[in-house]
């Protein structure tokens, strides 16, 4: 007599690629530790990959070659149960691209970010502390709400409780959860943590939140903009440097909006790169639906001390309770959206601002006037340039920065534009209303 049948628990390796989208290979969870050192196989065309599934004709890899996704073990996210007891549970590492021979493979986002990493900590002598914030949109079958209010917590109460709960489950460190602006819209904040861990934790947070909605039959998109009436939805990453005995390094009192000459000339390296950096931040059509003056984005190159509708934000600090300032004091970049591979964003941005340390930039484009108010000679005389209104238009920017270009990996670079070229092209027909509901199915 054959032994009743039950369903195997399942590990999965994940790799976030290029479009910020997680995809893998998932194993028998009892034997893991055949995976352990040697991952499991992966394709090189799959670094090609459109949001929109197709691997880009201009790929340059073809059909050659073979990877292997290596686990790191000090990643793992599991989640043993949730509010659908008979949902499997959710358990994956976050993994680095490698050749076959263990070497590093150029287009592994990861490996890109921790790379520079490495670089703050040798030639700077500097470590990384940031956080994601996302906003997305949570459709819980009730009507629309009032903005920020209790009413529209209560709504999403279970959903919330259920999200946190599973966040703190599995290692992220959830701090809020929070009714937004928009009909719908919510936002979910974590605490910073140093290096690669930040990225992968702003993976944790969209894949255990689609999870969650998953289970309770929920609708819910990170989209920048789900449909032409939206507000929109934006990640806004907060990041501050460290020395490597841990002490804050952006802070100093003595200057007008405290930032030290270090933190000076690094926000100086991201807002002169920034036009380029587009490419990476702001990387699908949709995202210039919501680029916009008088979005609460960002459509200008420029740094502001409270000013939502800088690029680049100073934030505020408390001192209640007798907290440090210095240890509180962080930039916010807000050109970003959920389209975004948080590792190569976030890799392309350090670039940028080590640049900055090491050109020596000067720190010009301030203001805490909306950018768009100022006339075009005004803003000149600060050095406050507008972002790219497409893809299309920060793709050019990308290809004609140089200093930006040499410390990207060749393979990642040509990967990147072949599956954007491909993106626009099957995407240049949709309408803007079209190109919202389009990109809130798919994220």
């Amino acid at each position: 007599m054959s032994a009743r049948l039950t369903p195997l628990p399942l590990t999965t390796l994940v790799t976030t690629d290029l479009t910020g989208i997680t995809r893998g290979r998932s194993f028998p969870t009892d034997e893991l530790e055949h995976y352990q050192a040697t991952g499991c196989g992966w394709v090189p065309a799959n670094s090609a990959l459109t949001p929109q599934g197709a691997i880009a004709s201009s790929s340059p890899w073809g059909a050659y070659g073979d990877l292997r996704l290596i686990p790191d073990l000090a990643s793992r996210v599991t989640l043993s149960n949730g509010p659908d007891a008979d949902a499997p549970a959710l358990d994956f590492f976050h993994c680095d691209l490698r050749q076959t021979d263990g070497s590093p493979f150029g287009a592994c986002p990861r490996t890109v970010l921790r790379d520079e990493l490495q670089r703050y900590r040798d030639q700077l002598g500097l470590q990384v502390n940031a956080a994601f914030e996302h906003e997305f949109t949570l459709h819980a079958g009730c009507a629309g709400h009032q903005p920020f209010s209790l009413q529209a917590q209560r709504q999403a109460a279970a959903f919330a409780g259920w999200l946190l709960g599973a966040l703190r489950a599995g290692g992220v460190e959830p701090e809020m959860f929070l009714p937004e602006y928009g009909t719908h819209q919510y936002e979910v904040t974590c605490r910073p943590t140093l290096g690669v861990a930040a990225a992968d934790r702003a993976v944790n947070v969209r894949e255990i939140t689609r999870e969650i909605g998953r289970q309770m039959g929920l609708d819910l998109s990170f989209a920048p903009k789900t449909h032409a009436e939206a507000m929109c939805s934006g990640v806004h990453l907060h990041m501050s440097l460290l020395d490597l005995a841990g002490q804050p390094m952006l802070y100093d009192a003595g200057t007008d909006n405290g930032l030290s000459n270090l933190g000076q000339h690094w926000a100086a390296g991201i807002l002169h790169y920034l036009p380029a950096l587009c490419a990476f931040t702001a990387p699908t059509p949709v995202s210039y639906e919501r680029l916009q003056p008088h979005h609460w984005s960002a459509s200008y190159a420029c740094l502001g001390q409270q000013n939502r509708e800088a690029a680049l934000r100073i934030c505020p600090t408390v001192t209640l309770g007798g907290k440090s300032v210095a240890t509180q004091f962080n930039l916010e970049f807000r050109a970003m959206d959920a389209t975004a591979s948080p590792h190569l964003a976030m890799a392309a941005l350090l670039i940028a601002g080590r640049l900055g340390i090491e050109q020596r930039l000067a720190l010009n484009a301030i203001t805490d006037e909306v950018p768009d108010s100022l006339n075009d000679e005004q803003r000149k005389a600060r050095g406050i340039v507008a972002l790219p209104a497409s893809l299309a238009q920060a793709l050019d920017c990308l290809r004609d920065s140089a200093a930006l270009n040499e410390w990207l990996p060749k393979p990642l670079l040509d990967s990147y534009h072949a599956l954007k070229t491909e993106e626009l092209a099957l995407t240049e027909q949709l309408s803007p209303a079209d190109l919202c509901e389009h990109y809130a199915r798919l994220y």
